[in-house]
């Protein structure tokens, strides 16, 4: 049983459940809450409930009926872009891809064998943090550590949304500005929570939402962040980081990127 769709001929949504009876849905842990999502999503395909070329259900509606948060569905679905399973249409919506056409070289995400967080559970990590690392570096960061931090946002500004080395900059930064606090463990926790925006979801994912305007847009955001810092003002600088962080998110959770 599939989820009804509205339109001329069809009656209004009212089935709460997303499958048929026959393959209910299994009860769900927190636990990288989108792996298992993705999972389910790959066995409503594989049992034919979705076949190839057909739409899925608005994002909205997957994240109802599963009872969980747009942004975790639309990990999911990255995902399972990643392993070929479907493809996202900006504007048009997410298709189920024939088997045939599921890349051999492609990661499997929900097998790696070391499973790493999404994207949002990353920046929700990040905004406990840095807000109060960048006040730490407003306080603390030496004449030296100050110019790196400048090295680093001139890279930035030297830099395109289409450059290669958009990440590595970026990276640098905030990694100068961990550096900056003067606490070793929150530089390694801060690096800890950058190596997952190095895996392949995460990169996907800011893909579809990541153009110039937005990369300029990140470029103030963190201008703002390192002149609190020079002006040793831990209050504007905590302020800075978590906007910054905070419209990361926003960007991520925006609507899919009208191509």
């Amino acid at each position: 049983m599939k989820l009804l769709r509205c339109g001329k001929n069809r009656q209004p949504f009212q089935n709460k459940r997303l499958i048929s009876t026959a393959m209910p849905i299994v009860s769900i842990d927190n636990r990288r809450l989108y792996r298992q999502i993705s999972d389910q999503i790959c066995r409503l395909i594989d049992s034919g409930e979705y076949k190839p070329g057909e739409r899925l259900p608005a994002e909205r509606i997957l994240a109802e009926q599963l009872n969980v948060s747009r942004p975790t569905v639309r990990e999911a679905l990255i995902a399972l872009e990643v392993e070929g399973r479907v493809e996202i249409r900006g504007g048009a919506g997410v298709f189920v891809l024939d088997n045939k056409e599921i890349h051999s070289d492609s990661t499997s995400v929900s097998n790696s064998a070391v499973p790493m967080p999404g994207p949002f559970e990353v920046l929700f990590a990040r905004d406990l943090i840095e807000p109060d690392v960048a006040a730490l570096a407003a306080k603390n960061a030496t004449a030296v550590q100050i110019a790196e931090l400048s090295q680093a946002m001139g890279d930035m500004v030297c830099c395109s949304a289409s450059d290669p080395r958009r990440l590595e900059f970026d990276r640098n930064f905030h990694f100068a500005m961990a550096a900056a606090s003067g606490n070793t463990a929150l530089l390694l926790a801060i690096q800890a929570l950058w190596a997952p925006r190095e895996q392949v979801v995460y990169i996907r994912l800011e893909d579809h939402f990541h153009n110039e305007q937005v990369w300029q847009r990140s470029i103030l955001e963190h201008r703002e962040i390192l002149e609190a810092v020079k002006r040793n003002d831990p209050k504007a600088a905590r302020t800075a980081m978590h906007r910054h962080l905070k419209n990361a998110r926003l960007r991520f959770a925006s609507n899919w990127r009208q191509d």
